[in-house]
Parts: C-alpha cells; structure tokens; sequence
C-alpha cells in the first residue's frame, strides 16, 4: 500500500511537470502573441513563473515525502534498488530545490532590474542574455528532476508487480 502512495505522489507530480513543459509553457507565449500586446512575453512569464514555481516546490515536496518512505521501506527492499531510490529521489529534490530557490530567484531578480518590461530590453543587454542563460538552466533542472523522477517512477513499480517481494 505505501509504496501505490509513492507511485502515485511521483506520477502525479510527474505529469503535472510534463504537462506544465509540453503544454503550459509554450502556450501562454503563443496565446498572448496572438493579441499584439506590447508587453506579452512579460505578461507570459509571470504566469509560466508562477506556475514552475508550484511545480518546483510540489517536486521538492513529493521527492522528499518518497524519500522519507523509502527508508521505511529499506528492510523490504534489495539493497541496490534502496540505494538507487534514494539517489534518484536526491537529485529531484536537489534538482527542483536549485530550480525554484536558485536559478528562478536570480531570474526574478534580473527581471526587477530591469525596470521596464522584458520585452523592452534590447536582446544584446547583458541583462537580457544572463536571463537567457537563466532560462535554459531552469529547462535543464526540471529536465533532470523529470527523468530522475521517471527512473524512479520506473525502479519502484517494478517493485509493485505482483510477485515481486
């Protein structure tokens, strides 16, 4: 029974980040392009930012909780496969961590700097490309949460097969 919660804390989280990448992120920019507004992008990434850092905090939550199960779990569990979870669920936790109060923090920061809408700083302002920067961090960390996530996702419900122990 513990480890169905698990595996349902970590597909729930899982999907919502999947659907937030594939669907969220990328729509808001497109929806709000189609209105010719002067300040859409910042307009976008107040939403998509908001929204990453639910799925941010949410993933350092899940990971966390699983993680705390899992050595609950250790006398049921191989030892490799203990082990395994344990560093998968770290990274998702670190990952997600470094995204939300690291990465996305110095991005807010960059963007209260700027004192005008992003989408009135010059792409060549050094501002404008360490945000750029930023940005493409932020996609790699939720990446390698995602796929931590998935492994572990993976590692866990093998354990759930009937007849496995």
């Amino acid at each position: 029974m513990l480890n169905n919660i698990r595996l349902l804390l970590l597909a729930s989280w899982l999907g919502a980040a999947v659907f937030f990448s594939a669907t969220v992120a990328p729509g808001a920019f497109r929806v709000l392009r189609t209105f010719d507004l002067p300040n859409q992008s910042e307009i976008a990434g107040a939403l998509v930012s908001h929204t990453l850092s639910v799925i941010n905090l949410t993933g350092v939550i899940v990971s966390m909780l699983v993680l705390v199960t899992t050595f609950a779990l250790k006398d049921t569990l191989p030892r490799r496969t203990f082990s395994l979870q344990i560093i998968l669920l770290a990274i998702m936790a670190v990952a997600t961590a470094v995204g939300e109060w690291v990465i996305a923090a110095r991005m807010r920061g960059l963007r209260a700097a700027f004192h005008v809408p992003i989408d009135q700083v010059p792409p060549e302002d050094a501002g404008r490309i360490a945000f750029a920067a930023l940005h493409g961090y932020s996609v790699t960390a939720l990446s390698v949460a995602m796929i931590a996530a998935l492994i572990a996702f993976i590692v866990m419900s093998k354990r759930a097969l009937p007849g496995r122990a």
